[in-house]
């Protein structure tokens, strides 16, 4: 299974503002993005003009990256939640929500590093037999974690989602 394992730092300062992909590193005065906010690169910030394929750009790379998730695999969320009736985006950030990763991620258990690498959705469910942090959270599962934070997870509405994410714009990435 592929995934990404190159300085993460540099995509925080790529985007522009910290998606938190270090853990508590984040929080410090040590995050790269607090020591230098202009984008990576060997030739420092230019100012030139973004445009509307641009802007959508950042924004479906913001969202991949919040998530871990690689390109083919986001494609597929994407077609799913076009596939269902409502608003696409909306359905689209809620299927990466119920991610078991971000579950046991949301439930505080470890950072979003220790979540991706270790297998400690096996460790706090015992009745769930698949470890793959891309395995959908079945909604019993999503309402157990729920009841043990004290917190509700079960199929997140949007105002419940921790980033601002502009999700029309990658529903107008994907639809051109």
């Amino acid at each position: 299974m592929a995934r990404y394992t190159d300085a993460v730092c540099r995509l925080c300062r790529r985007e522009g503002l910290k998606l938190f992909l270090k853990g508590s590193r984040c929080y410090t005065k040590k995050c790269s993005f607090e020591r230098r906010p202009t984008p990576p690169g060997q030739h420092g910030v230019r100012r030139r003009k973004v445009g509307d394929y641009g802007l959508q750009l950042r924004e479906k790379q913001k969202v991949r990256r919040v998530y871990g998730v690689l390109e083919k695999q986001f494609r597929n969320y994407f077609v799913e939640a076009s596939r269902h009736s409502g608003v696409t985006g909306e359905y689209l950030l809620r299927s990466l929500e119920l991610r078991l990763d971000n579950v046991v991620y949301r439930l505080r258990i470890g950072d979003k590093v220790e979540v991706r690498e270790s297998h400690r959705g096996r460790e706090l469910f015992k009745t769930v037999k698949e470890t793959l942090r891309s395995h959908q959270a079945p909604d019993w599962l999503s309402l157990d974690a729920a009841n043990l934070a004290g917190s509700v997870l079960a199929m997140p509405r949007r105002d419940q989602m921790p980033l601002d994410f502009n999700e029309q714009l990658v529903v107008e990435y994907y639809s051109r």
